[in-house]
């Protein structure tokens, strides 16, 4: 491993980090030096992660196999890294879930409650419980994923991006709060990625013609460091590829 370690004692929050972006988040903030709270609800998934976090850079990662629509479960968790860390350096909140595509009318009321109970409501949970140990970080960072959906709305993805237009704007709201602190929010929008997500979404697509996950991984070690103004706008994972800058950071 480099000695140059940019996140160096950082602690670093992931959700959803047993597979996809989340995974990939996870894996490269470890080897950027944080110590990483892996979240996500597969304890198997969570222990392969920490072998390879283990093999990559000799420390392992504190796993919490748990269901990010437990607000309670959250709570306990803030209060854990609380007593444990005393401080969270990095939020990196990557859980979601497609939710059903189907029209509108079709969408089960069941089926409405659990996508808008991940996708939105663990999202106001996570900045509740973690607002308070962000501001004892000398140099926060909170980085949401999002969806080209939430500002371009399509036929059946009437949940999903309904309640990813609904995070964006509860973020930036957030954000603006805590423009006198040191606090600083980003939305980050990964664009097609070779995910499960987006198998599902589209089960006919090659997915050898996307990216990989594990490509954003760099980007979000970037804007964990960054200096980030309001999140007037989100930044765009194929922007930051093709230009190789966090202009629209």
């Amino acid at each position: 491993m480099s000695d140059e370690l940019p996140l160096k004692d950082h602690i670093a929050l992931v959700t959803g980090a047993s597979r996809g972006i989340g995974r990939a988040a996870a894996m490269a903030l470890a080897k950027a030096g944080a110590h990483v709270v892996a979240v996500a609800r597969t304890q198997g998934a969570l222990e392969e992660l920490d072998d390879e976090i283990r093999v990559a850079t000799g420390e392992p990662a504190t796993l919490v196999p748990m269901d990010i629509a437990e607000g309670d479960g959250l709570d306990q968790l803030g209060l854990a890294i609380h007593q444990r860390f005393g401080r969270l350096d990095v939020l990196v909140h990557a859980a979601a879930m497609l939710g059903p595509m189907t029209p509108v009318f079709h969408v089960e009321p069941k089926q409405w409650d659990r996508t808008v109970a991940v996708n939105l409501t663990a999202t106001f949970r996570l900045i509740r419980s973690f607002e308070p140990l962000l501001r004892k970080s000398e140099r926060p960072r909170a980085i949401f994923l999002t969806s080209g959906r939430a500002v371009r709305p399509k036929a059946f993805w009437g949940p999903y991006g309904a309640t990813k237009a609904a995070l964006e704007n509860l973020v930036r709201t957030w954000a603006d709060e805590l423009e006198q602190t040191n606090v600083r929010a980003v939305l980050l929008d990964p664009s097609v990625m070779r995910t499960r997500m987006r198998a599902e979404a589209m089960p006919g697509e090659d997915p050898t013609t996307l990216p990989d996950p594990s490509e954003i991984g760099p980007l979000v070690v970037e804007l964990a460091q960054a200096d980030l103004g309001l999140p007037t706008a989100s930044v765009v994972f194929e922007d930051w590829k093709r230009a190789g800058t966090l202009a629209s950071a």
